[in-house]
């Protein structure tokens, strides 16, 4: 996918690009974005970061057995995120690899979508860090915490 101009990189742009750029078993976890965050709402602290939420709809096809669903689909979901806050945060997309992802896994989800939200803590030329807080749709609550680093090609 060829790289975005600043001013135009948003919602449809986002969703175009997951339709294009992922390969299709990502498409496959049932993935929309709910927002992108490229610049500080009014009175938003000193610290805020630019950032994406994802939603990954609820399927049993994601589950293993007891219908919880599996930590590789949240840690799909968490990786796919970080790469809408990286683009957010150059206002478009560059090329990059995952070369570090964590997750702490906090409680089981079951039953209900998964919330990603993606923020970007540091936006380099050559290195990118982000943090990805996963949530139960359903009640909010955290369910995974994931930090992850992408190489800028």
């Amino acid at each position: 996918m060829a790289e975005q101009q600043a001013a135009e990189y948003g919602l449809q742009e986002a969703r175009q690009m997951l339709q294009e750029a992922f390969a299709p078993w990502v498409l496959d976890l049932g993935l929309s974005i709910e927002a992108l965050e490229l610049d500080p709402p009014a009175g938003s602290p000193p610290d805020w970061q630019p950032g994406a939420t994802l939603r990954m709809a609820f399927s049993e096809r994601l589950c293993r057995s007891g219908g919880v669903i599996c930590g590789q689909a949240l840690m799909a979901l968490a990786d796919t995120a970080m790469v809408f806050a990286v683009c957010a945060g150059y206002r478009g997309f560059r090329p990059m690899t995952t070369v570090d992802q964590t997750t702490h896994f906090l409680k089981a989800v079951a039953s209900t979508d998964v919330i990603a939200d993606a923020r970007l803590v540091r936006l380099g030329r050559t290195m990118s860090f982000g943090r990805v807080t996963l949530l139960g749709a359903s009640d909010r609550k955290p369910v995974a915490m994931v930090s992850s680093a992408f190489a800028m090609l």
